[in-house]
């Protein structure tokens, strides 16, 4: 089984999709992993990449499908795999597509994670994370320790720039721009299994489940 998890940043994505990897036994493939095991490797790939990101620029579309169809013709994607943060446009899709044609194995199901705007902004602009470990804490639903000093490496616990409301607000209107295209061509094909990710992460797991049924 072929599976695309699609949703705006805040929505559980990385939960979830270990609780899809685990059902359905299917490797969960990062561009963002493949991209830094590709540079630690050193691959002709990961160098190509390195260039662009030392430049400040994109890595762009080409490489990035490049380096995707490398790491799906591993053994352990045989069966089928789970792709979260691509494609990320229409244009990534379309070239996704032609990728699969030649193997003769298309996307079988596109989940898209649905969660209000303002509730995303309250998840992520709660966050607090330690600049040492990386733990998370939550603003309301659980509150970092008095002093803002975690408890399990003593480090400095603070809200990342990126998870300010103004700066939610901004990314959510990029995912929009960028997705919108996206969801279309997906929803023509009759692909997009639509759930509502506003719930508990158990909830929404059990109604991804059910929609891959």
């Amino acid at each position: 089984m072929i599976i695309v998890l699609l949703g705006p940043p805040g929505t559980g994505k990385g939960t979830q999709a270990a609780a899809v990897k685990t059902r359905f036994q299917v490797p969960h493939i990062s561009t963002g992993d493949i991209l830094r095991r590709n540079l630690a490797e050193g691959t002709p790939l990961g160098l190509k990449a390195k260039g662009y990101m030392e430049a400040g620029e994109l890595v762009p579309d080409g490489l990035v499908l490049d380096l995707v169809a490398e790491r799906l013709k591993e053994p352990d994607c045989s069966g089928g795999f789970l792709l979260v943060g691509f494609p990320r446009t229409s244009v990534q899709a379309e070239a996704l597509d032609k990728l699969l044609a030649a193997s003769a194995s298309p996307i079988d199901h596109v989940v898209l994670l649905e969660v209000p705007d303002g509730t995303v902004v309250d998840r992520l602009s709660g966050r607090r994370v330690c600049k040492s470990c990386g733990a998370v804490w939550h603003a309301t639903f659980n509150p970092p320790p008095a002093g803002m000093v975690c408890p399990k490496c003593s480090g400095d616990i603070y809200q990342r720039a990126d998870d300010s409301s103004e700066a939610v607000l901004n990314r959510l209107q990029v995912y929009a721009r960028q997705t919108g295209p996206l969801i279309g061509y997906y929803d023509a094909k009759g692909l997009i299994r639509r759930v509502d990710g506003s719930k508990s992460p158990q909830e929404v797991e059990a109604a991804i489940f059910a929609s891959l049924a």
